[in-house]
């Protein structure tokens, strides 16, 4: 089953220009899956450099000069080239290509911006576009039940299908947002072995890393402390391996799209926390694969952490997929008082607090709005879909 993704109008946009495409995001997110339509429809050319018979192809073609090298491959309108972090050189070949001004549009997709940015990124300054690809939104997830439809409005949502919008709410909490999740009859399964097998690659693969075991007890430790401050002393004395070694493997797993880290939204340093630093899993399925938990009970001892992480990202998906436009951090005073999520952008101020069940204002969020005049939403199950449809 095909689920259609919210950035395919955007992806056609920037397809009709000229620039080169590098599309970015996690393995498994649907990337080729994705761009595989457009290349159907125009009679393009996907190679993936994971496939040695894609790679000796894409190889010889860089060794001849452009015009040659794109009638090599048959004269495409559409190149695409999969997992092209893999291959060195792909920057430089690339960059010669699009110089030669051929009719050819080419998109780059990289499972991982360890390599792909710092190799592409350099050559193709001032002719590249970015687009990156996240798991499914919610909104994406709802379009395909069964029971939705385009003409249910959000009042209806909440009132007449309250039901059905929580119990596909608590599953994406739970399972998250893959699209094989979603499709999959075994979802613990798949996430069991997503995390074992896909998950920790492009970190490994990189030589950065000798050993998955270290990074696998991280990420662990992470699970359990997902939402909450990071304290990498405490990392360092659990996992007994240094500060430099564990902010290495943070750096790895952020750029790999594993985790993500919200700031301290600050403008007093003496009332407020502005270097600390919280960490997010980019999807709550992986999250509790690593914890091996999968109760879909809204009883379960961390419903209010799983909750906070899966809106927020949800928010942070949505924000990259457009652009990037706005600067998202948590916010705390000195003395304990916080809200979960500050969203600052031009033309754009506005705070949250997530809660599983609770709908009333907390103390945190009235030190805020008294601090900025700005008032703090507060988010729960039960209006969490007008927040993200």
């Amino acid at each position: 089953m095909y689920i259609s993704r919210d950035i395919e109008k955007q992806l056609q946009d920037l397809l009709n220009d000229n620039k080169v495409i590098i599309l970015l995001g996690a393995r498994q997110v649907g990337k080729t899956t994705m761009i595989e339509p457009f290349v159907q429809k125009v009679g393009g050319l996907l190679l993936n450099c994971d496939i040695s018979v894609d790679k000796a192809r894409l190889s010889a073609a860089s060794t001849l000069n452009p015009t040659e090298a794109i009638k090599f491959l048959g004269n495409p309108k559409l190149l695409v080239i999969d997992e092209a972090q893999t291959f060195p050189e792909i920057g430089r070949i690339v960059k010669g290509w699009y110089d030669a001004r051929l009719p050819i549009k080419i998109v780059l997709l990289g499972s991982s911006s360890l390599d792909l940015l710092d190799i592409a990124s350099e050559p193709l300054t001032g002719r590249n576009e970015k687009q990156y690809l996240t798991p499914l939104l919610f909104s994406e997830v709802l379009r395909i039940q069964p029971w939705y439809s385009p003409k249910i409005t959000k009042k209806m949502l909440s009132e007449q299908f309250n039901g059905q919008v929580q119990t596909l709410l608590l599953q994406q909490m739970v399972y998250g947002s893959y699209p094989a999740t979603i499709t999959s009859e075994d979802k613990e399964k798949y996430l069991l072995n997503l995390t074992s097998d896909y998950l920790l690659r492009d970190v490994l693969q990189g030589g950065l890393v000798k050993s998955p075991e270290p990074v696998k007890r991280l990420l662990e430790l992470l699970a359990y402390q997902a939402g909450s401050e990071v304290v990498v002393d405490e990392l360092q004395r659990t996992l007994h391996i240094s500060r430099q070694t564990i902010d290495r493997y943070l750096d790895l797993l952020e750029r790999s799209y594993v985790i993500f880290r919200l700031r301290g939204f600050s403008t007093n340093q003496r009332k407020e926390i502005g270097k600390s630093n919280k960490i997010f899993f980019w999807d709550t399925g992986v999250r509790n694969a690593l914890l091996k938990e999968f109760s879909l009970s809204p009883l379960r001892s961390d419903i209010g952490s799983l909750f906070e992480n899966w809106i927020i990202t949800e928010i942070v998906k949505k924000n990259l997929m457009q652009g990037d436009r706005n600067n998202l951090y948590f916010w705390r005073k000195t003395d304990g008082k916080e809200v979960d999520l500050v969203v600052r952008g031009t033309n754009m101020f506005k705070a949250y607090e997530f809660k599983w069940s609770k709908q009333s204002s907390t103390v945190g969020s009235k030190s805020f709005t008294n601090t900025y005049g700005i008032p703090v939403e507060i988010i729960t199950k039960n209006n969490a879909i007008q927040l993200l449809r």
